[in-house]
């Protein structure tokens, strides 16, 4: 008999420890609205550094995407071919075209015969009305290729080793044409552009962390400064015997809305400008697709990510501005 009064003191007293906590966080989510909402000008100079900085990390991840995209792109345009006798066999050719795509680091290979490849030279000078006309009626024929992509351009060494050991393709080369891939200035072209995905990354790495670091300090001083203005009210607090937590929440959550806030304006403000210079990006025929897509098919999830960081970088900073400053 004595057990079930003893269980249903205790179911008790763990509901009122329940209630007691949820009503001091909202306790202090009150607060720390209020606290926000206190000096406006403080309020409204925090929020919009912090967008700024929010705006220039989504602005950095979106450069850097379209960066790789662009060179992506251009690795793609890099000319690695083999050139081969005009009058090369097909059966010959397509045979050497399977050989070449089973090699390491291929990843894929297009024939293009001697009077496509006439066509294509005609077709990128069609402006120039004299040089079509030459082209049309040269008499020597132009070399059948095939054109290699590569799934690394900075690696060359499978293709180099193939054209100096197999024999079919010593068999159908064109003599007077050293395949495109082989020279010091396509190897640094090659080597150049994969320097740029690098520094892409890198670049983005660093101008991200910069930035978080910068926005970090803005809230520090921020909350050290509603610290301050607030120093009687929470002295008398402490007299009182408030809890640590109850003193440093609202606090938190004052950087939690600067967060929350900043994150929703520049991912908006980040949209707007994003599709407002498509049209003009697309014209200088810098890839951007890409990036568009994710940016619409994932909006939610950036959003998210956006809101997340803001509210890590404003815990985080009131977290450390609260510990050094209220010494408790």
């Amino acid at each position: 008999m004595s057990e079930k009064p003893s269980k249903k003191a205790a179911t008790a007293k763990i509901q009122k420890q329940r209630r007691r906590r949820t009503l001091t966080f909202l306790r202090m989510v009150h607060y720390g609205i209020s606290n926000f909402s206190r000096n406006i000008w403080l309020t409204v100079a925090a929020t919009a550094v912090m967008a700024v900085t929010l705006l220039i990390i989504f602005s950095t991840m979106v450069a850097r995407n379209v960066l790789v995209e662009t060179v992506a792109f251009i690795s793609n345009r890099v000319d690695m071919s083999m050139y081969l006798k005009s009058d090369a066999p097909e059966a010959q050719v397509m045979e050497l075209k399977q050989r070449v795509e089973k090699l390491d680091n291929v990843a894929s290979v297009r024939y293009i015969s001697s009077d496509e490849a006439r066509a294509q030279q005609a077709e990128q000078n069609k402006r120039d009305a004299d040089t079509v006309e030459a082209i049309k009626a040269a008499a020597n024929k132009m070399p059948a290729t095939l054109r290699i992509n590569l799934t690394d351009i900075n690696d060359t060494s499978s293709l180099n080793e193939f054209v100096e050991s197999d024999a079919l393709y010593e068999e159908l080369h064109d003599p007077s044409k050293e395949p495109s891939f082989r020279g010091d200035k396509q190897q640094q072209t090659i080597g150049r552009i994969g320097s740029w995905v690098h520094l892409a990354e890198i670049g983005g790495g660093i101008a991200t962390l910069v930035f978080v670091i910068i926005s970090s300090l803005v809230v520090f001083n921020t909350i050290r400064m509603a610290i301050f203005n607030r120093k009687d009210e929470i002295h008398m607090m402490k007299l009182i015997g408030a809890e640590r937590g109850f003193i440093r929440g609202p606090f938190l959550i004052e950087a939690v809305i600067y967060g929350l806030i900043a994150a929703i304006i520049a991912t908006v403000i980040g949209y707007v400008l994003v599709f407002s210079i498509k049209d003009g990006l697309v014209g200088y025929e810098i890839p951007i697709e890409g990036t568009l897509q994710i940016l619409t098919s994932y909006a939610w999830l950036v959003a998210l990510t956006m809101i997340g960081i803001g509210a890590v970088i404003g815990i985080v900073s009131a977290y450390i501005a609260t510990r050094h400053y209220l010494q408790i």
